[in-house]
């Protein structure tokens, strides 16, 4: 079972995503928090796979909040959730180890299927929105990305090849497909990549290709 925490000021929203969570049997709720720091509380004394937070809330608001929450010994992976009125938030959480991201209005079995997709530690990247997030909201004077884009330098055209279609939100079979690897191969070319970048995940590998291109 993916034991799913969710984050949102709003009781509204939280008993929506509660109700949500329930119907599909390969989850459960793990809790609900009303702000960071409560979710943070939450996550440090029970086991939580996947936290749906808000971006805007009171007291601790969702950047922090996934900042402390993906520094826990065990983190969960950290999926934010927005308006689509985007602004310099986004791209702080994405930065701060967020998996991925999703709009508010996004249809109910998306947001199902985003929170399977990042528990198994893959990233919800999709291509049209996330493309619109960094593009707008790129920040080349971000002290990680500016590490990881001179990092970026040491990668083999192939892996290069690997990191752009990571870029584009393909899956690794998508890539595998793309470029005739297997997918054992696509894999191992991601976990090097990331290493190699010194970036958490896949939504961070991202953001430094979008840094080589733009």
């Amino acid at each position: 079972m993916i034991r799913v925490l969710v984050v949102d000021d709003d009781a509204f929203v939280r008993a929506g995503l509660r109700d949500l969570v329930a119907t599909d049997d390969g989850l459960e709720l793990a809790g609900e928090a009303a702000d960071g720091g409560a979710a943070v509380a939450t996550a440090r004394s029970r086991r939580v796979d996947v936290a749906l937070v808000d971006i805007r809330m009171p007291g601790m608001d969702g950047i922090a909040a996934t900042s402390a929450l993906c520094r826990l010994p065990d983190p969960p992976a950290v999926i934010v959730l927005t308006t689509f009125d985007l602004d310099e938030y986004v791209y702080g959480a994405l930065a701060a180890g967020a998996a991925g991201f999703l709009l508010k209005d996004t249809p109910p079995d998306a947001i199902l299927q985003a929170i399977h997709v990042v528990a198994a530690g893959a990233a919800m990247l999709s291509p049209t929105v996330t493309r619109t997030v960094i593009s707008r909201f790129h920040h080349p004077e971000a002290t990680r990305i500016q590490a990881a884009r001179k990092a970026a330098d040491r990668l083999t055209p192939r892996e290069r090849q690997v990191l752009s279609a990571v870029a584009d939100g393909m899956t690794n079979a998508e890539i595998g497909a793309l470029l005739r690897l297997r997918e054992s191969t696509v894999k191992a070319h991601v976990s090097r990549i990331l290493a190699e970048l010194g970036v958490a995940n896949r939504v961070q590998a991202a953001l430094v290709a979008r840094d080589l291109v733009g």
